[in-house]
C-alpha cells in the first residue's frame, strides 16, 4: 500500500509540474524504486521525470531501465548529458544497455563516450555472446603484489568509489597476471607494513573471457564467491563476474529453459511488451513440429484399427497409457534438465543417470501397473485377460517412458543442443508413439485377435 501512495504521490507532482519537492522525494528513493515509477508513468512524461532525477542518480537509474525506455531517454537528452550517463555507468552496464539498442542509437552513445570508455566498451561487445567475457565488469580492486597493505589501503580510497564490488581484491604482477586474491578484511586486520605476497590467497578460482557464461555462474554458486575473476588465455585479469550479473544470468537462463520445455522460442522481451505476432510466430514452430509428429500416433492407431472392431473396450484405456507415459518421461527429463543446469550431472553420466532411472521405472511401473490390474479386475469382471494386457502395457510404457525421458537430455547434450527442448512437450509426443506400439503389440499376444 505505501509503494502504491508514493507513486501516486509523485505522479502527482509531476502532472502538477512541481519539480522541486518531486527532486526532493525522488533523491529519497531507492534507485530501482525510481526506475520502476518512470516505466510506469505515461511515456511522454517519462522523459520530464529523469530529468528531474539528481546528477548522481541519473545512471544508477538509467541502468535500471528496460532498454525501450532507455532509447526514449537517449533519444530527448542531449549529447553532453548523454556522455555523462555513459561515463558513469558500469562498463557491463553501459555493454548491456548497447546489446539491446538499435544500431543508430549505439553509434550515437559510442560517438559521445570518452576515448577510453569506448574503447573499453568495444573490447567488452567483441567477446562472444553468452560467454563469461560479455558479462563481467572491468571496475574492481587491483593491488600490486610487491605492495604494501598501507599502500593497498591507500589505493583502495582512491579507486573503491569507481568499482562495482570492493570487499575482494586481486593482486597482480606488473604484466597484469593474476597472483593472488586478499579480501579488505584481511587488509584491514594486517600490520602496516606487511607486504601482500606474504598474505595473498595463490589458489584462485577462475574463468576464461570466453567460457560460457552459465560455467561461470556455477563456478560462484559452487565456491560460494562474491565475485569471480575473468582472466584471458595469458591469465591477465580483464574484469570480475559478480553476484548481480549472476542473478541477472540465472533469470535469463531459468527463462530460456521455462519457454523451451513449452515448445516457445525463447523472447527477450517481457510478455506484455511483445507483440501478438511476435508471440505467434515463436509459439506457432514447435506447435507445428509437435503437431506433424503428433500425426505418427494416429498412423499407428489407423494400423491396429481390426483390434478396435474386435475388441472396443481396448480403446477406452488408451489415454491413460498415454498420458501416464507421458507424466512419467516428464518427471525424468525435469529432473535430469534440472540437474544438468546446475551442474550435478554431466554427460559423463550417462550410463548412470541410465541405470538410476531403469531401475526407479520398474518399481513405479511395477506400482502402477498392479494397481491398475485391481482396479480393472473390479470394474470389468470376468475381463482378466484385458485386465493383464492393460497392466502389462503400462509397466513396459513408464519403464520406456521414463527411462526414454531420463537419457534423451543427456543426448541433446552430447549433441551441442540444449538439453530444455527435450522436455514435456516433445518427450509426451515420442511417448504417445512408443506406448501405442507396446499396448497393441502385447494385446496381440494376449489376445490373439
Amino acid at each position: 500500500m505505501e509503494q502504491e501512495y508514493n507513486y501516486e504521490t509523485l505522479l502527482t507532482l509531476l502532472e502538477n509540474r512541481s519539480y522541486g519537492e518531486l527532486r526532493r522525494l525522488l533523491a529519497e528513493e531507492n534507485e530501482v524504486d525510481i526506475a520502476d515509477f518512470i516505466e510506469r508513468v505515461p511515456r511522454h512524461l517519462a522523459v520530464v521525470a529523469f530529468r528531474t532525477l539528481p546528477k548522481e542518480l541519473g545512471a544508477e537509474v538509467f541502468s535500471n531501465l528496460p532498454p525501450d525506455t532507455q532509447q526514449l531517454i537517449i533519444g530527448a537528452i542531449t549529447d553532453a548529458e548523454l556522455s555523462q550517463i555513459v561515463e558513469d555507468l558500469f562498463v557491463d552496464d553501459a555493454v548491456d544497455m548497447l546489446e539491446e539498442l538499435p544500431a543508430n542509437v549505439v553509434k550515437r552513445v559510442l560517438k559521445n563516450a570518452h576515448p577510453e570508455t569506448r574503447r573499453r566498451i568495444n573490447q567488452f561487445l567483441h567477446y562472444p555472446e553468452n560467454s563469461a567475457g560479455s558479462i563481467m565488469t572491468a571496475e574492481f580492486i587491483d593491488l600490486r603484489k610487491s605492495m604494501t597493505v598501507r599502500e593497498a589501503i591507500a589505493r583502495i580510497r582512491r579507486i573503491a568509489e569507481d568499482c562495482e564490488q570492493i570487499y575482494t581484491c586481486y593482486v597482480i604482477d606488473d604484466c597484469r597476471v593474476l597472483e593472488g586474491v586478499i579480501t579488505l578484511k584481511e587488509l584491514l586486520l594486517a600490520r602496516d607494513d606487511a607486504e601482500l605476497e606474504t598474505m595473498m590467497e595463490r589458489d584462485v578460482i577462475t574463468a576464461l573471457t570466453t567460457e560460457d557464461r552459465e560455467e561461470a555462474v556455477q563456478a560462484i554458486m559452487k565456491y560460494d564467491l562474491l565475485a569471480l575473476p575473468v582472466v584471458d588465455h595469458e591469465n591477465r585479469l580483464v574484469g570480475i563476474v559478480t553476484a548481480d550479473d549472476v542473478m541477472d544470468v540465472m533469470e535469463e537462463e531459468a527463462t530460456e529453459d521455462f519457454e523451451k520445455m513449452a515448445a516457445m522460442s525463447p523472447s527477450e522481451r517481457p510478455y506484455l511488451k511483445t507483440g501478438v505476432f511476435t508471440l505467434a510466430r515463436k509459439r506457432i514452430v514447435w506447435l507445428l513440429v509437435l503437431m506433424v509428429s503428433g500425426m505418427v500416433t494416429g498412423g499407428i492407431l489407423g494400423r491396429y484399427e481390426a483390434a478396435f472392431a474386435t475388441m472396443p473396450l481396448l480403446v477406452t484405456f488408451i489415454p491413460m497409457l498415454t498420458d501416464t507415459g507421458g507424466n512419467a518421461g516428464s518427471q525424468s527429463s525435469t529432473l535430469v534438465i534440472r540437474g544438468m543446469a546446475v551442474g550435478e550431472i554431466a554427460s559423463a553420466d550417462f550410463l548412470r543417470v541410465f541405470w538410476k532411472e531403469l531401475r526407479v521405472s520398474l518399481l513405479v511401473g511395477a506400482v502402477l501397473s498392479a494397481v491398475n490390474f485391481i482396479r480393472l479386475i473390479l470394474t470389468y469382471p470376468g475381463n482378466e485377460l484385458i485386465a493383464l494386457t492393460v497392466a502389462c502395457a503400462l509397466f513396459a510404457t513408464v519403464a520406456m517412458a521414463k527411462t526414454i525421458g531420463g537419457i534423451l537430455p543427456m543426448v541433446a547434450k552430447v549433441l551441442h543442443a540444449d538439453p530444455a527442448i527435450m522436455a514435456a512437450p516433445l518427450i509426451t509426443t515420442i511417448v504417445d508413439a512408443f506406448s501405442l506400439v507396446i499396448y497393441f503389440s502385447v494385446a496381440q499376444s494376449l489376445l490373439h485377435f
